[in-house]
């Protein structure tokens, strides 16, 4: 999965902070990297596109995953790096999983849609549709035709997605949605697991995980071999894969003047730091 990497280093999908300057997240904590898989799509400009016209198409549930679909098969179609990850990934699920068990593939509002589309035709298997208020339309391998399904029972689905962190999505919506067609999700797909406890949670429902790239040591000693990071950055990361919130805390106390500036920054910014500092979130 080295090119895997190589493709998250290079589409800015996973982005790691300069020294002594961590991201500020929306929660109004901090870390050292970023992630935004969806730009392993090939590009962010691509990526963010997509994710516009998903918005736009929205208010038809039924027309949605053709139009999206359509979009995606282009890309593949088109883009060295798009379609080498969906390759890749192809490839892993066949070593996985037994395909022929594979009733459905599904994929959750939005970002899934960027990977179980286009892995639901290669594997030529339908696709469930999920959104976010628990509905779901299913689709023929290659989308000509969707419409709205009640009963799925005992039907064994593989969810792609994009990433694993939490596992929040799964066990609010994504389950849930696939219980209430009386069918089962039985393994999940996803291109990066944040390795924060998002697998084991999933595991515990009787799902199998798996994931391409996982962000853990080795990712960050890769990108140091690479020369993407130096040693005071891989020993942030380091630091902050063991214990995100000490971690963040110990720079924090280390370097009081991040906050002071923050405050005095953009609005966006500004506003996170405020979050930081309002709510106490690392008890200085």
């Amino acid at each position: 999965m080295s090119n895997i990497i190589s493709y998250l280093f290079e589409t800015n999908a996973i982005k790691f902070c300069e020294e002594n300057k961590p991201f500020w997240y929306t929660s109004g904590k901090i870390g050292p990297y970023f992630i935004n898989t969806h730009f392993i799509y090939g590009n962010e400009k691509d990526a963010v596109e997509l994710l516009s016209f998903i918005d736009e198409s929205l208010s038809n549930k039924l027309t949605l995953p053709k139009k999206v679909f359509d979009k995606v098969l282009k890309q593949y179609n088109e883009n060295k790096i798009y379609q080498d990850v969906i390759n890749n990934m192809k490839s892993f699920i066949e070593e996985n999983i037994n395909v022929s068990e594979i009733d459905y593939v599904s994929g959750g509002e939005r970002r899934d849609w960027f990977f179980s589309n286009i892995i639901a035709y290669l594997l030529d298997k339908p696709h469930i549709t999920i959104y976010k208020d628990l509905s779901t339309v299913v689709s023929n391998s290659n989308f000509e035709e969707t419409h709205t399904v009640n009963n799925l029972t005992d039907k064994k689905v593989l969810h792609v997605a994009d990433l694993i962190t939490v596992a929040s999505s799964y066990l609010r919506a994504w389950i849930p949605a696939i219980k209430n067609l009386g069918a089962n999700i039985c393994w999940s797909c996803v291109v990066v697991d944040r390795m924060q406890g998002g697998k084991d949670k999933i595991e515990s429902e009787g799902i199998k995980s798996l994931s391409l790239v996982n962000v853990d040591e080795n990712l960050f000693k890769t990108a140091l071999d690479m020369k993407i990071i130096n040693e005071n950055q891989l020993e942030l990361l380091v630091k902050f894969f063991k214990n995100p919130d000490e971690s963040m805390k110990e720079f924090l106390i280390n370097h009081p003047e991040f906050i002071e500036n923050s405050l005095n920054s953009d609005e966006k910014t500004a506003k996170r730091a405020k979050l930081l500092v309002d709510g106490n979130l690392y008890n200085l």
